[in-house]
């Protein structure tokens, strides 16, 4: 069953850096902070997902992670750095994609109606997924063990860490800041099943590099 991410603690939990590459962090903060969000909790995007725009393009979900959208849905898949329009990711969202082997993608289901009057994309459900890695040799599908839905109470939280050009180190903290949640936790269940003392577990645990 597919998890739902709805709070930052929820977000610590997933292990960016370990089961889920760190540049699905930027990727997710960059579209929390490129969408709008209602009183209502509504989601819309300022752009069109089928333009080509920050890796933009219509996904068609024929590896079936998803269920089928209602009639008048279609999903769309966001951060593929080769496939750039007009607007561009942010250059430290791209760096990061191109030196983890742009991976990381965010897909929405988006509503269309047909009656032409629409003039943003409104999106129901948003999700943060991986294609597999080159080694594993499965081609672009994505991994279906590494997809979660995101909730608007999460976009919200994480778009409030605050990031510009000048200033890339708040994110890094905040990565840091999840990296090192997900160790710990990861370490006391390693330590509990063992039957590890806590001052022999807190010396299993060594400091990553950057």
């Amino acid at each position: 069953m597919m998890s739902s991410l709805n709070s930052i603690t929820d977000l610590r939990s997933v292990g960016f850096g370990q089961s889920v590459p760190e540049q699905s962090l930027w990727l997710l903060h960059w579209f929390a902070n490129a969408v709008d969000i209602n009183m209502n909790g509504d989601i819309s995007l300022p752009f069109g997902p089928n333009s080509g725009d920050y890796g933009s393009h219509h996904y068609g979900n024929y590896e079936e992670v998803l269920g089928q959208p209602p009639r008048g849905y279609q999903y769309y898949s966001l951060g593929n750095i080769h496939r750039q329009g007009s607007l561009r990711l942010p250059q430290h969202v791209i760096q990061s994609e191109d030196e983890n082997g742009n991976r990381a993608r965010i897909i929405i289901r988006v509503w269309e109606p047909n009656d032409g009057r629409q003039t943003s994309q409104i999106i129901d459900r948003v999700y943060i997924t991986q294609h597999y890695e080159t080694s594993e040799h499965r081609g672009t599908a994505y991994d279906p063990e590494h997809i979660y839905e995101i909730t608007t109470n999460l976009l919200r939280a994480i778009s409030k860490f605050s990031i510009n050009n000048d200033n890339i180190n708040l994110l890094m903290s905040l990565r840091d800041h999840f990296r090192s949640s997900a160790n710990d936790s990861h370490n006391k269940r390693y330590c509990a099943a063992r039957k590890i003392d806590s001052a022999q577990c807190a010396l299993r645990q060594q400091p990553r590099k950057l």
